[in-house]
């Protein structure tokens, strides 16, 4: 059985996708352009904004076992924008059918081969910049979608429960990566090392759960 984690060509996604290949696990990373060369990983194209891609995807994997499913690609296409001048239309398409559209079409293709797996869990990389409860203003589109992204998470979880797949719902933590910038609280390593660990403890028992890549309960 296999893991695959989409948007694994940089930052978070890279290092998850290296960990797993490093300890011998199957593994596959989605890209867009030229991938990485990482021993061990296996890739596939993937482009979210595109409808299309994942059922492409899920033809190419027909009858692979995925036991993870890590929705990990994601845009901020706002940082920085103002309220007055920013935050256009072309923002919001980019940020709803990345963040949200793909990360549902891409759960809705791959059920085939979660249902293979023995016991099956999708990781859905959100932010608590999504969180209702700690809004604080600005980066309107990429805050939006992140509050779409968990609640599409936690409907999921009540969904595929019966079908005995596990949905975790998580926070990688303020990251120094290219879209976390260089000011960020911790490194790739540090949030790598810490999902990993939630997604291991990820069951129907917890499925639905919103968590810190260190474990902290967040809001919704």
């Amino acid at each position: 059985m296999a893991t695959l984690v989409t948007g694994a060509t940089r930052g978070i996604g890279l290092g998850l996708v290296a960990a797993l290949a490093q300890e011998g696990a199957q593994v596959i990373g989605t890209h867009r352009g030229t991938p990485p060369a990482v021993a061990g990983v296996a890739w596939q194209p993937l482009d979210l904004a595109d409808p299309d891609g994942p059922g492409r995807l899920a033809q190419r994997l027909d009858g692979v076992a995925l036991d993870l499913l890590v929705c990990n690609a994601g845009v901020y296409p706002d940082k920085g924008q103002t309220l007055e001048a920013g935050h256009d239309a072309a923002m919001w398409a980019e940020a709803f059918a990345v963040n949200v559209t793909g990360v549902f079409l891409t759960i809705q293709a791959l059920l085939p081969n979660l249902r293979a797996a023995q016991a099956p869990r999708v990781a859905i990389i959100a932010s608590q910049m999504g969180s209702s409860e700690r809004a604080r203003g600005g980066a309107f589109v990429y805050r939006a979608s992140k509050a779409a992204a968990i609640n599409l998470g936690r409907n999921l979880a009540v969904d595929l429960a019966p079908q005995g797949i596990a949905v975790g719902i998580y926070h990688p933590g303020w990251v120094r990566t290219d879209m976390g910038g260089a000011g960020a609280d911790i490194d790739t390593a540090t949030a790598v090392s810490g999902l990993r660990r939630r997604f291991a403890a990820l069951s129907l028992a917890t499925t639905g759960c919103f968590l810190s890549h260190d474990g902290t309960e967040l809001p919704f």
